[in-house]
């Protein structure tokens, strides 16, 4: 099931007003498509969806994760640093609008947090998600070279000055990292690669 069916599906259960469920959708598919986006697009939440999909046995709550996919990256603007407080304040307002739970709105809020430092959590849902969306650190080298430079054209604000040095600092937290993935599921899968993966895209900054 594509990501767009999945969140209506989702969604549906909460509130019988297709008409807002069709709405928010459409709302999360313009903001995934815009034209400054290269890797943060809705194949980025395909490719989440199908990681998580994979270890949905292991998922607590798969509801309140199918919200926290689509919505986690929906306010993206590589010059601010708030991306991600302002994606959750979104999924808050569209959730509460569906009259979802408000605890399950907070663990949703609480999924999309958790991807800008990407700690280690009480909440092995959020571990499963942030870990999702660490997976394409362990795809295979020219997809992890399309995912990288993808992430270059849309800081194409920055020159390389400001660029190469930020970047550099982001690749080696996550190898200073004891383990960059949380989760045994991720780690057996990704761990070896994406180590592999961030020294050799260090060796070309």
């Amino acid at each position: 099931m594509m990501i767009g069916e999945l969140f209506i599906a989702t969604a549906s259960k909460v509130t019988s007003d297709a008409s807002l469920v069709q709405s928010f959708w459409a709302e999360i598919g313009k903001q995934y498509s815009h034209r400054s986006r290269r890797y943060h697009t809705l194949a980025h939440l395909e490719k989440m969806t199908a990681e998580l999909v994979m270890v949905k046995e292991q998922i607590e709550d798969f509801d309140a994760v199918v919200f926290a996919i689509v919505y986690h990256d929906v306010v993206y603007n590589a010059t601010k640093k708030d991306n991600e407080e302002k994606s959750a304040e979104l999924a808050r307002k569209r959730l509460t609008s569906l009259s979802y739970s408000l605890s399950a709105i907070d663990r949703v809020a609480a999924h999309i947090l958790a991807t800008k430092s990407h700690h280690i959590s009480e909440d092995n849902d959020t571990n499963l998600f942030t870990d999702a969306d660490l997976s394409v650190l362990g795809a295979p080298w020219e997809a992890y070279r399309e995912y990288y430079q993808q992430i270059r054209k849309e800081y194409a604000i920055y020159p390389d000055l400001l660029y190469k040095p930020g970047r550099r600092k982001v690749l080696q937290h996550f190898l200073d990292l004891p383990a960059i993935f949380k989760t045994q599921a991720f780690q057996t899968r990704y761990e070896g690669p994406a180590r592999e993966n961030l020294v050799r895209e260090l060796e070309t900054l």
